[in-house]
C-alpha cells in the first residue's frame, strides 16, 4: 500500500480526496498556494462581512455525508445545514416565479402564469427520477476507457444520455410555456453553457434541486472545504497554505512529487492534481510531458463562460428571497452573446444571493452581505475587463435597481468587492477565466473528458470540475470519491460505496 499522498490544491475536490485517503491511514499533505481552503469554494471576508467566493447553491448533501462518513466523520458535527424553503424567485420580463420543492404548490404556481404546465411538471419529474436512477452509474464510476462503456448498468444508462437532443428540446417535451421551459434549463448555467447546446442528459441538475432541495449552511457554502480541512486535519493529515506549486516532478512516466515555489522538492508515492485543469497543464506541467493536453490542444478545447462578480456589503437588510435570479428580456441572445459571439450586451441575467434573510452571522447587526453575479464571456473573448469594468458593474446595479425589490441599492453600499474574469484568471489561476472549467459538451464528457487516473503519468490522478464527472459541487465531490476508489483498487482496498440518497418530499 502506498503511504505518502500529496493533494495539488485545497478546492473541494483535493479535500474531499484528502479526506477519504486520510480516513483509510495514508499519510497525506495538500499543498495550497493561495493563504486560505477552498479554492473557488472559499470565503470572501471583508470589513465584518463574510460571502461565498463561488458555489451558494448546495445540495445532494448525501454525497457529502457519506464521504465524511468514509472517514469515520458526521458532516453535520462540521456543519449546520439550513434547508431553503423557496428554492428561489425567477424574474421574468413581466412575470415572477417563486420555486419550491413542494411538489403539490409548485404545480400549483407553474399553472397559473401557464395552464397546463403544471402536469407538464409532474410527468418531467417523474420521468427525470428513473433517469437519474440510471445515470447516477455513470457519475459514480471511472470513464477512463470505452470498455467502460460497456458495462451492464452504464449500458442500461447510455439511452437516457438524450445525445439527440439538447436541454431546451428535452424540457420542450414537457413544457409549452418559454418561462417555464428557462425554469428548468437555466441550470445549464452551472456548466457555464447554453441550454440550447447543452446534452438533454444536464435535465437531471433543475431535477436535483426539486428533488433533492437546496441548502444553506450557515457561514456559508465555503463551511462545507472548511469542514473537510478541519475533519482532514483532526485525522492527521497536513495542509500547507501559501505554499505554491511550480513543478510536478516526475522520472520518465512516472510522477514522483513536487518542486514548490520556495524551491523545496517533496516526494511522494502519489499525487493527485486538484488545480484548475487547463492552468495545471499550461504551467505545472513540461511542455511535451501531455501529447493529448498541450497547449496548442488546449487552445482547441471549449471551455465554459466566466462570470463578472459583485461582493456587496449593505447598511440594510432587505426582506426578499434567498436566491433570485433575473433573467435577461432576450434570454437566448444573451445566452449567445455569452458563449458564441463573446460580446457584451445591454441585456443582462443576474443571479442574486441574499444570504442574510437566512444566515445573520454573514454581516454585523442590521446590516446583510448582497452576493450579485452576472454570467459573461471568458477572457477567450479578448473583453478589456480594466476598460470595461466600471461600466459593467454600472449596468448589473441599475437593472438590479430596475427589475428586482433591491432598490435604491447603490446608497446602501459601505463596502465592496469586485472579480472580473480578469481576476479569474490572475489571480485565481483560472484558466482564461472560465469559472466552470471545460465545457460539458458530449465531445468533453465521460471518456473524452481528462481522466481521473492521469493518463500520461503513473501514480498521478485528477480530482475536480476538469476532470469526470465535470463541475458544480456535487459532481466535484463525485470526481474525489472516484479517485480515491481508483488508489483504493490499486492497494487492495474496499471501495467508497454511494448510496441511494434521499428525495423527501417528491410524491
Amino acid at each position: 500500500m502506498a503511504s505518502k499522498m500529496i493533494v495539488i490544491g485545497a478546492g473541494p475536490g483535493g479535500l474531499a480526496a484528502a479526506l477519504m485517503l486520510a480516513g483509510k491511514g495514508y499519510e497525506v499533505d495538500v499543498y495550497e498556494k493561495q493563504p486560505y481552503v477552498g479554492g473557488r469554494n472559499s470565503s470572501i471576508n471583508l470589513d465584518g462581512f463574510t460571502f461565498d467566493m463561488g458555489p451558494t447553491f448546495l445540495s445532494m448533501v448525501h454525497i457529502a455525508e457519506e464521504i465524511f462518513q468514509s472517514a469515520g466523520k458526521n458532516l453535520h458535527d462540521y456543519v449546520d445545514l439550513k434547508e431553503i424553503d423557496d428554492l428561489y424567485e425567477l424574474i421574468f420580463e413581466n412575470e415572477s416565479l417563486h420555486m419550491t420543492r413542494n411538489p403539490e404548490e409548485m404545480k400549483k404556481r407553474i399553472d397559473e402564469i401557464a395552464p397546463g404546465d403544471g402536469d407538464g411538471y409532474a410527468r418531467f419529474m417523474a420521468d427525470t427520477e428513473r433517469k437519474m436512477d440510471k445515470l447516477s452509474p455513470i457519475l459514480q464510476s471511472r470513464m477512463d476507457r470505452f470498455h467502460h462503456y460497456l458495462s451492464p448498468r452504464v449500458l442500461k444508462a447510455l439511452p437516457d444520455l438524450t445525445v439527440t437532443k439538447s436541454l431546451y428540446g428535452v424540457l420542450s417535451d414537457y413544457f409549452m410555456d418559454e418561462r417555464i421551459k428557462l425554469a428548468f434549463t437555466f441550470q445549464s448555467k452551472y456548466l457555464g453553457m447554453s441550454p440550447w447546446e447543452c446534452p438533454g442528459a444536464f435535465s437531471i441538475l433543475s431535477y436535483m434541486e426539486h428533488a433533492y432541495g437546496i441548502y444553506h449552511p450557515i457561514g456559508g457554502v465555503n463551511q462545507l472545504s472548511k469542514a473537510m480541512a478541519k475533519a482532514f486535519e483532526e485525522l492527521g493529515g497536513r495542509i500547507h497554505l501559501g505554499q505554491g506549486v511550480k513543478k510536478l516532478l516526475h522520472e520518465g512516466k512516472k510522477a514522483k512529487g513536487i518542486l514548490l515555489e520556495s524551491g523545496e522538492k517533496i516526494e511522494a508515492d502519489e499525487v493527485i492534481i486538484n488545480g484548475d485543469f487547463a492552468h495545471v497543464m499550461t504551467n505545472l506541467l513540461e511542455e511535451g510531458v501531455s501529447k493529448k493536453f498541450s497547449k496548442a490542444k488546449l487552445s482547441k478545447k471549449k471551455f465554459s463562460c466566466s462570470t463578472f462578480m459583485i461582493y456587496l456589503g449593505l447598511d440594510k437588510i432587505y426582506d426578499l428571497p434567498h436566491h433570485t435570479i433575473l433573467f435577461a428580456k432576450d434570454y437566448k441572445k444573451n445566452v449567445e452573446a455569452i458563449t458564441k459571439t463573446f460580446d457584451l450586451s445591454d441585456d443582462i441575467s443576474i443571479y442574486i444571493q441574499n444570504a442574510s434573510v437566512t444566515d445573520p452571522t454573514l454581516a454585523p447587526a442590521g446590516k446583510s452581505a448582497l452576493y450579485v453575479l452576472a454570467p459573461v464571456p471568458s477572457n477567450l473573448s479578448g473583453i478589456s475587463w480594466e476598460e470595461k469594468k466600471e461600466t459593467f458593474r454600472r449596468l448589473i446595479l441599475e437593472t438590479v435597481e430596475k427589475r428586482t425589490g433591491f432598490k435604491d441599492l447603490e446608497n446602501h453600499i459601505v463596502t465592496e468587492k469586485i472579480i472580473s474574469p480578469l481576476e479569474w484568471e490572475k489571480d485565481i489561476f483560472v484558466y482564461k477565466g472560465a469559472t466552470f472549467n471545460l465545457g460539458h459538451q458530449l465531445s468533453q464528457m465521460m471518456v473524452l473528458r481528462p481522466h481521473n487516473k492521469f493518463d500520461e503519468l503513473d501514480h498521478c490522478w485528477l480530482v475536480g470540475g476538469g476532470t469526470h464527472p465535470g463541475s458544480g459541487l456535487p459532481t466535484i465531490l463525485e470526481s474525489a470519491r472516484i479517485t480515491v476508489n481508483g488508489i483504493f483498487k490499486k492497494d487492495h482496498l474496499p471501495q467508497i460505496k454511494a448510496g441511494p440518497g434521499k428525495r423527501a418530499g417528491i410524491g
